[in-house]
């Protein structure tokens, strides 16, 4: 089947960039495996107009809005290959190809979570990545960041703004004087046994030297990993703190002509709110594409 525009990935940036091609009256076919990153998250934050609702609420309303546009098809499914022909772009998905003469990748990213026991049952429920989604609800409880390499040291010098703030180093990296000294006027304190386990409703971490620390919540940088089209596609990718992500221009254009990206696969890091302006870029830029 054929379509001006193929969207891969249909949460926050993906149904954003359909709705501009819809409204153009693009025909568009969107690809969404329903894997949604903060699909373990009860609410989302941060998002104008909508803070506090639950983002499945967010993106069915989206879905169902979309679904007014005659020319916008969805598809529930992975899509697997992608590959540049002369016309376009072919995408296949398990047992079907579609062709479009453009690409929008907005298929989102997977974050890769610590290995210790305990942390994934209570992920985006007390544990996080993101104060600003999820720091005001702690009411400036107790905070805990479980260190994963250098980079926790941003979260540790952002989150005293919402809560009284203990780094986890967890033999994940050794601070030099410097940063002790930044985090002592920041009011952090450094723990440095080992995190055996997590456990309890409030996040209680067990320590390898038998203390017990309760938290309101947890925070810690996840790796992320995106989806195989971009490099199936030759797309430049970055190095970002967390992950690689595609490399794009201010029209979320990629390397490859004809090539947009948008949201989290995009972004070193992101929003729903960073993750729907995206989309909206790339929908428009798509669509211009089109008739140049």
């Amino acid at each position: 089947m054929n379509f001006d525009v193929i969207v891969v990935g249909g949460s926050f940036a993906g149904l954003s960039a359909a709705l501009q091609l819809g409204r153009a009256r693009r025909t568009v076919l969107v690809i969404d495996a329903g894997e949604r990153r903060n699909r373990f998250a009860s609410a989302s934050h941060g998002f104008l107009g909508r803070d506090g609702v639950a983002p499945g609420e967010i993106i069915a309303e989206a879905t169902s809005q979309l679904a007014r546009y005659v020319t916008v098809a969805m598809l529930k499914g992975s899509a697997s290959k992608a590959r540049r022909t002369e016309a376009g772009f072919y995408v296949e998905t398990h047992g079907d190809t579609f062709h479009g003469k453009r690409l929008i990748l907005a298929g989102g990213v997977v974050d890769v979570l610590p290995d210790i026991p305990g942390l994934a049952d209570r992920w985006g429920s007390s544990i996080f990545h993101c104060p600003y989604c999820h720091g005001y609800e702690l009411e400036r409880g107790p905070i805990g960041i479980l260190a994963t390499s250098a980079i926790s040291m941003h979260h540790a010098m952002m989150l005293p703004d919402w809560g009284p703030t203990t780094l986890l180093i967890n033999n994940s990296f050794v601070p030099d004087e410097t940063q002790l000294s930044a985090l002592a006027r920041r009011g952090v304190s450094a723990e440095e046994s080992r995190v055996q386990r997590i456990f309890g409703e409030r996040p209680t971490v067990e320590l390898a030297n038998g203390h017990t620390i309760e938290f309101a919540g947890i925070f810690t940088a996840t790796r992320t990993m995106g989806g195989p089209l971009a490099e199936q596609l030759g797309c430049d990718l970055k190095d970002g703190p967390l992950g690689k992500f595609i490399a794009v221009d201010e029209q979320q254009q990629t390397s490859v002509p004809g090539v947009f990206a948008c949201g989290d696969v995009a972004r070193a890091a992101g929003s729903i709110a960073l993750a729907v302006s995206d989309g909206s870029m790339a929908g428009v830029a798509a669509h211009r594409s089109l008739i140049l």
